[in-house]
């Protein structure tokens, strides 16, 4: 019995490669990005993709395929691909949440804490032998100042629960107020940002969420605050970031997402109150063998006819 067809997107580690050849067809997509240089039969054979990383995916690259029923997602986020027209086409879309939850949170309170106290620059200062000139400025204390966070998802509420560690005062912005342990909830972002030190971004990507935080949040931020963003990088209105970050009216941004990545606006690279990741917060190998994994276990679930695991549409 012929293996069923599928269609990868991006690069995928051994330990992801090697079960999916086991159970599929494995065709890869043109690294020209031009559908119609694999061939006819073979995209007529494909019935689900394997997509991984943060390109378009879009009616353009569904309609070269017609027999697809499933688009299986490897990362929790999925605004790159165009769910509502893929629903119009009767075809499935799943992700891989929960997985990568405690790996982001993490990253999230590291390039807080290394931002806050300097860590990149006091690396710096001991390899370049500027110690033997003096001391390192100073950093800041972040035990009990007020952080906020954008977004009480999964995330963003395992980024909370970490921070009370450091006696922190959480506020938080939502759709709607949550059951929290004594968090402080604001319906507006700029109320938000006026209220707190530190403000975290871990809303979802997606048309809903485009530059929420806004000239006006970052304004209200003001010249002490620190921004650190975990979600997309077009959750924020970089042009009024950078102007804000190279005139000092707020005192650093980390950021371990950003549009139009890798080729980030290079004004970034300039600015020393900056902390700058190459998207790399599930970039663990146990988080990414569980992603892989998930998205494998929602392919074979779709080619068995089982319920899928994950869906999101």
């Amino acid at each position: 019995m012929s293996k069923p067809s599928i269609l990868a997107f991006g690069t995928y580690d051994d330990w992801d490669m090697e079960p999916m050849q086991s159970k599929f067809t494995v065709h890869q997509f043109p690294a020209s990005g031009n559908c119609a240089d694999l061939d006819e039969a073979a995209r007529d054979q494909i019935t689900a993709f394997a997509f991984k990383g943060h390109s378009n995916l879009g009616a353009d690259i569904i309609d070269a395929f017609p027999n697809v029923k499933l688009i299986a997602n490897y990362g929790v986020g999925y605004d790159t691909i165009d769910v509502v027209y893929a629903s119009s086409k009767g075809i499935k879309v799943t992700n891989t949440p929960d997985v990568l939850t405690n790996d982001v949170a993490d990253l999230a309170i590291g390039m807080l804490i290394a931002l806050n106290r300097g860590i990149v620059g006091a690396d710096d200062w001991v390899r370049s032998g500027n110690w033997a000139n003096g001391p390192y400025p100073l950093g800041r204390t972040l035990s009990g100042v007020s952080v906020g966070i954008a977004g009480l998802g999964r995330i963003g509420r395992s980024v909370a629960t970490r921070l009370q560690g450091f006696e922190t005062n959480i506020h938080y912005y939502s759709r709607s107020k949550k059951e929290t342990p004594g968090w402080t909830y604001h319906n507006d972002l700029v109320e938000l940002a006026t209220a707190v030190d530190v403000l975290i971004v871990t809303v979802s990507g997606g048309s809903d969420t485009v530059q929420i935080i806004s000239k006006e949040v970052i304004n209200a931020l003001g010249t002490d605050g620190l921004l650190v963003n975990v979600a997309r990088g077009s959750t924020v209105d970089e042009e009024a970031l950078i102007n804000s970050l190279e005139k000092k009216a707020i005192r650093g941004f980390a950021s371990d997402v950003f549009n139009n990545e890798p080729n980030i606006d290079e004004r970034f690279l300039t600015l020393d109150n900056v902390l700058l990741q190459p998207h790399q917060s599930s970039g663990t190998i146990e988080t990414r063998k569980r992603i892989g994994k998930l998205q494998h276990d929602n392919l074979q679930a779709f080619f068995t006819k089982k319920p899928l695991i994950t869906p999101v549409n």
